[in-house]
C-alpha cells in the first residue's frame, strides 16, 4: 500500500501515548525503506508521549515528521494513505475529518474491535491477542524491513510501546511479545 502512494499520513489515538508514537515510528520506517515520506499526524501538545516525540523530531529522518490533524486534512491529496495505529474506532481517532478524506486507509490495532469500529479499510491488521501495536509492528518489520534499517530511536520506542501496554511485561505478554521485544533490542 505505501509504495502506490502518493502521501503517507499515520495517526493514532487522540492523546496519544507510547505505543500509538512507537506504532507510528514504525510505519515511518517502512515507508522511508520504500521512498516515500511519511508523516504523523498528532497533537504535539495534548500527548503523553512528548519526551519521546522530542527524541524523534531531533533526528533528521523525523525533520517535518509532524503535522497537526487540521494541516493534514488540508493537504491531503487524492490517494493518499492514512494508517492508522492502536485503535480501530472513528471516535477516537486524532483527527476524524481526515478519516473521512481519505479513500485508503489502512488499521493495525490489538484492541478488541468495537461496534463502531472503521469499516472503509482497504488494509487491517488486527490482532486482539496482541499486546500492542507495537509488537504487531515489530512483526511486520521484521518482514519488511533489514535490522539495520530501523533506527535505534523507532525500535526504542517500539520498545517502550511494548513495556506501556504490557506494564513492564507483566500483563498480556507471550511468545510473540517477548520474540517482538528481542528483535527490537
Amino acid at each position: 500500500l505505501v509504495q502506490d502512494a502518493s502521501q503517507v499520513f499515520i495517526m493514532g489515538h487522540r492523546y496519544a501515548d507510547l505505543d500509538a508514537v512507537g506504532a507510528a515510528a514504525g510505519i515511518c520506517c517502512i515507508a522511508r525503506k520504500r521512498g516515500k515520506k511519511a508523516q504523523i499526524v498528532i497533537d504535539m501538545e495534548d500527548n503523553v508521549a512528548k519526551p519521546l516525540l522530542s527524541k524523534l523530531a531531533a533526528l533528521p529522518e523525523y525533520k517535518d515528521a509532524f503535522i497537526s490533524g487540521n494541516d493534514a486534512f488540508i493537504s491531503a491529496q487524492p490517494g493518499a494513505l492514512l494508517v492508522v495505529v492502536d485503535t480501530n474506532r472513528p471516535d477516537q481517532v486524532e483527527n476524524a475529518s481526515l478519516l473521512e478524506a481519505c479513500t485508503r486507509v489502512a488499521v493495525i490495532d490489538h484492541h478488541r474491535r468495537a461496534a463502531n469500529y472503521i469499516s472503509n479499510a482497504t488494509m487491517s491488521f488486527h490482532e486482539p491477542y496482541a499486546s500492542s501495536a507495537c509488537e504487531l509492528m515489530a512483526e511486520l518489520l521484521e518482514e519488511l524491513v533489514e535490522q539495520p534499517d530501523i533506527l535505534h530511536v523507532e525500535a526504542e520506542a517500539m520498545l517502550s510501546g511494548i513495556m506501556l501496554d504490557t506494564k513492564d511485561f507483566t500483563v498480556r505478554t507471550g511468545e510473540r511479545t517477548f520474540e517482538a521485544a528481542a528483535f527490537l533490542r
